[in-house]
């Protein structure tokens, strides 16, 4: 779907207001903005009236360019042991020049699978992949000096991560598991996908 804004006219339109329970005309008026806002607001989402990929996510609009057809695995590349929050994996990537955190799920080294990116949004998390796959990473992934490559998942990890890529791929069937050490040259997510 494409960004919409005060002014834009067309079937998008008639699909935002549609989804709003709005009068549809396919002109984003005033009222349409109005809604749109109070919506961004019901949502904790930014108030600005114009409705791009977060919005349409919230909506529960699925842009028809998201064909899901590669599940790529991740570490956070931090070291064994430590505990870190979605909130904080945003922080770096926000500092990197991120819209949001690059992933679309984090699991906690507890094995709690906890959700960043709207898997209807494109993630940032595997150059030259993110339109067409959803990025799964784990917590930890790095020895106690934090630089070192290693497989640091905790058993519950493991089964958290079995049981989600399971979930996703009866949701995106025909979608392949990856690592994301097959797309960049880095080691991770520090495990082989035999491993997996």
């Amino acid at each position: 779907m494409q960004t919409l804004k005060t002014g834009s006219r067309g079937q998008d339109v008639r699909t935002l207001q549609s989804a709003l329970s709005l009068h549809v005309d396919g002109i984003f008026g005033p009222l349409t903005e109005e809604a749109v806002k109070y919506f961004q607001a019901e949502k904790s989402l930014t108030v600005d009236g114009i409705v791009g990929p977060k919005t349409w996510a919230a909506l529960g609009v699925k842009s028809p360019g998201r064909n899901i057809s590669k599940i790529i695995l991740h570490c956070t590349a931090t070291p064994e042991g430590r505990d870190f929050t979605v909130a904080r994996i945003k922080e770096w990537h926000l500092a990197r020049g991120f819209s949001d955190i690059g992933y679309h799920y984090v699991i906690y080294r507890d094995g709690s699978v906890n959700v960043g990116r709207p898997e209807a949004v494109a993630g940032a998390h595997c150059t030259g992949q993110n339109s067409c796959s959803i990025g799964i990473a784990y917590v930890g992934g790095c020895a106690a000096d934090g630089k070192t490559p290693k497989d640091t998942r905790t058993s519950e990890q493991k089964s958290a991560l079995h049981k989600l890529v399971a979930e996703l791929q009866k949701k995106y069937p025909g979608a392949s598991i990856h690592c994301h050490y097959e797309f960049a040259n880095k080691a991770c997510p520090s495990f082989k996908l035999c491993d997996f």
